[in-house]
């Protein structure tokens, strides 16, 4: 088990990193471009969280973090419905 808090959020990006390119590899074969694209992205908001509670240390101020979350997330969505977009469109 690793207990240093940065060790742990570098073996979790690159967790995610890892996770990131093999969805991108199979190019949703199995579940679709839209779900790929859109499991890409929870990745990148995810790894996003990481970075900045840890190594911008906004986990030492809470409303900070809470803030930086909730615009991230809005952002994510916002970039998840241009991204999907166009499939309902057609």
């Amino acid at each position: 088990m690793i207990h240093d808090a940065t060790t742990r959020a570098w073996v979790t990006l690159m967790v995610l990193s890892g996770a990131s390119v093999l969805v991108a590899l199979t190019g949703g074969a199995s579940f679709g471009g839209s779900v790929a694209g859109a499991l890409i992205l929870l990745f990148a908001w995810m790894k996003a969280r990481v970075i900045l509670a840890r190594y911008l240390g906004l986990w030492r101020a809470p409303a900070w973090l809470s803030g930086f979350n909730w615009v991230l997330g809005l952002y994510c969505m916002l970039l998840l419905g241009l991204f999907l977009a166009p499939d309902f469109i057609r």
